[in-house]
């Protein structure tokens, strides 16, 4: 029972992959997809299953409902993790909503933050995949999208920089 979001995770990534392959004709964008759908796929196996990974292991985490931390923000090695663990996600948030403003990626950061740390409970209790609902990882998940937000701004506007700079010099 526990490993059901894992199998639920793996069938999705499988649909999902044979989609981009199947529709995708484009090299760079069916690259683009791949390697997103790679990443969301070691996402949420990270964070929805009991596998764990400590920066150097990968293990099995043992059947438990978890912990929650509402108080108590840990400014440690795992804070930075979690920022580095989402700024794909907020460079692919706002590549896929453009339109959005850099500001309404803050409270999309903390409500996306929010989101998987309500998951992680939800699992835990019903699947018991002993994760931790932390206020840490809420905020630490906010502050990686709205950065991984701001790269992608940084890139389209270098980008579109070196390309004005392209049409004037020919």
């Amino acid at each position: 029972m526990r490993w059901i979001p894992l199998l639920i995770i793996l069938i999705l990534s499988f649909l999902n992959g044979a989609y981009i392959l199947d529709n995708i004709k484009e090299f760079y964008n069916r690259r683009i997809a791949l390697v997103s759908l790679f990443y969301m796929t070691f996402l949420g196996v990270i964070l929805f299953t009991p596998l764990s990974f400590d920066g150097t292991n990968i293990y099995i985490m043992p059947a438990g409902i978890g912990r929650v931390n509402l108080y108590h923000i840990n400014y440690d090695l795992g804070f930075l993790e979690n920022i580095v663990l989402t700024v794909p996600l907020g460079f692919l948030i706002k590549q896929a909503f453009s339109n959005l403003s850099l500001g309404s990626m803050i409270p999309i950061g903390f409500i996306t933050g929010t989101g998987i740390e309500t998951m992680q409970y939800y699992l835990s209790h019903v699947y018991f995949i002993n994760r931790t609902s932390d206020i840490s990882d809420v905020v630490a998940n906010g502050i990686g999208i709205v950065i991984g937000a701001v790269l992608l701004l940084m890139y389209q506007y270098t980008y579109e920089r070196q390309l004005s700079n392209r049409l004037v010099i020919n």
